[in-house]
């Protein structure tokens, strides 16, 4: 691959992971100001361990979010008060969010983890992420929504897989060329 064509492989390949692993950050913003409504056949508490559990056709809104599961497991620590687990298992789990950007977010996998108090999101088991056209596959994916890191994993024998559009990084370099040729005719 020439320099050229590598360069620019290395652009579409930042952009879609951008795109695709700042779910959080491009949330819409009021999503984090609705309420949590969660739906299942069943509900389980054991007030002891302060378990609760969701069973069946479990569907959690909030806002443009939806995550649908067979199970989710909420667990609070008593001794850590801000330790909350939420993992949500599926066959497979779901989810859909609508950006700022108005642009959708959605994607699957076998089981979700979310660490609360460590903004560390885990998917794993067939996981994949699409935004615009962009994708990933993969066997597990880490994602640190405060720092924005993600890392993508396959089990042995398997690899990563990423799927990028070049046209959608033509499209923004054809927008901002435009952008500057009109500002500078005008300032002429």
């Amino acid at each position: 691959m020439n320099p050229v064509h590598n360069k620019y492989f290395m652009q579409v390949t930042i952009v879609c992971m951008i795109f695709v692993f700042s779910m959080p950050a491009l949330a819409l913003k009021s999503d984090m100001q609705q309420p949590v409504t969660i739906t299942s056949v069943k509900q389980s508490i054991y007030l002891e361990k302060n378990i609760t559990t969701f069973t069946d056709d479990v569907v959690i809104r909030q806002g443009s979010i939806d995550i649908r599961a067979n199970t989710v497991i909420v667990t609070r620590f008593s001794k850590n008060v801000g330790k909350i687990i939420i993992e949500a298992f599926g066959a497979p789990v779901t989810f859909y969010q609508l950006q700022d950007n108005d642009k959708p977010v959605n994607g699957y996998s076998t089981k979700v983890r979310y660490e609360v108090d460590k903004e560390l999101l885990t998917l794993t088991g067939n996981v994949y992420l699409e935004q615009l056209e962009c994708n990933i596959k993969s066997d597990k994916i880490i994602y640190i929504i405060s720092t924005q890191q993600m890392q993508a994993f396959s089990n042995k024998g398997k690899r990563v897989t990423t799927v990028l559009l070049p046209s959608q990084l033509q499209d923004k370099d054809l927008k901002e060329t435009n952008k500057k040729s009109k500002q500078t005719l005008w300032l002429h």
